[in-house]
């Protein structure tokens, strides 16, 4: 069992011989022969420490070597304190320019929103303008139409309507991004709620051959939600797992009571979502095939702003999924206690 040096302030101090050297207290070659000999005690098991070894050899006396330790000590204290003021000072400023940076990125998102809430509503009147005109020449009010000119009205027409939906998308972000954001909440069968929702993505369903259904238990009963942005939250998730599978896949939309809430959920046979990719699956204006060449449209906007409507129901969205074999959005709402 080795013995360990007593403890003494020495033991703090560092390059105890060469500060004595400086100071002119003792010389280079009486240092010298001080680790000499320190070496040979230490060799023989011991563990002196430099004073005591100077002590001994009479290189200093009691006083002048405390007084030594003590400046060094001192210096030390000082330098500490110096360097944690210093480093105070380096996280003060940084904290300013995080602050800074925030702050601007802050003033850039609501002009952001500003520039988007503007645009958006400019938008509006145009196109009210070509749809109501394209009505007119499709009802043939304005004059008779080749079967030709009536399909390409029509195609023309479902563009109209999927633009009004973005630009309804653009109002509703905008408006979630200036904390406008209100909920209506008022109980609501879900069995009522599915049929709805099924009802109006049917068409896109047996455009792509996808099989559309729903899995709610016998009375699941009523939940409290804001009827309209509730309904174009899951608009917006049966649509995008609509979008996102194969033909001959399925979508289904599911529901289950669970400890005094209601579970819902949209379950795809989808492509899947990789794993390193499920960060950017909500993030505004983000799509995961950003490629001038990808395959599937849309603003982005569509889960960042179902995000913040489950979340304003005061609960949360999750995201099971795999590669290939398809994806689970789901989340519990309030079940209403009638």
């Amino acid at each position: 069992m080795q013995v360990q040096p007593e403890l003494t302030p020495e033991i703090l101090v560092p390059r105890l011989g060469d500060y004595l050297v400086e100071r002119g207290t003792i010389t280079v070659g009486g240092l010298e022969n001080a680790l000499e000999h320190q070496n040979r005690l230490r060799a023989e098991g011991k563990h002196p420490l430099l004073g005591e070894v100077l002590l001994d050899l009479g290189l200093i006396d009691r006083q002048a070597l405390d007084q030594a330790i003590t400046e060094q000590i001192m210096q030390l204290r000082a330098a500490l304190q110096e360097t944690n003021r210093q480093l105070e000072q380096r996280v003060q400023d940084r904290t300013a320019e995080l602050q800074s940076a925030l702050n601007k990125l802050s003033e850039l998102n609501q002009l952001k929103s500003n520039i988007v809430a503007n645009i958006s509503h400019e938008l509006r009147t145009p196109l009210t303008h070509i749809k109501g005109y394209l009505e007119l020449l499709i009802t043939e009010m304005m004059g008779p139409l080749s079967e030709d000119q009536v399909s390409a009205l029509e195609v023309m027409q479902r563009s109209t309507e999927r633009l009004e939906r973005q630009i309804e998308d653009l109002i509703l972000f905008s408006i979630a991004s200036r904390g406008e954001f209100s909920l209506r909440l008022a109980p609501k069968s879900v069995d009522a709620l599915f049929e709805a929702i099924i009802k109006r993505s049917q068409t896109k369903a047996l455009e792509k051959r996808i099989e559309l259904r729903t899995e709610v238990p016998p009375e699941i009963g009523h939940i409290n939600v804001d009827e309209e942005k509730f309904s174009w939250a899951l608009v917006q998730l049966v649509d995008n797992a609509i979008k996102f599978t194969p033909p001959e896949g399925k979508v289904t939309l599911v529901a289950a009571p669970r400890n005094g809430m209601i579970r819902l959920a949209v379950i795809d046979t989808g492509i899947g979502i990789p794993e390193d990719r499920m960060a950017e699956l909500f993030e505004p204006f983000h799509q995961l095939d950003g490629s001038s060449t990808r395959r599937y449209g849309g603003t982005g906007l569509g889960l960042s702003l179902v995000r913040q409507i489950i979340e304003a129901h005061g609960s949360s969205i999750h995201v099971q999924s795999t590669v290939g074999k398809g994806s689970r959005f789901e989340f519990e709402v309030t079940r209403d206690g009638r």
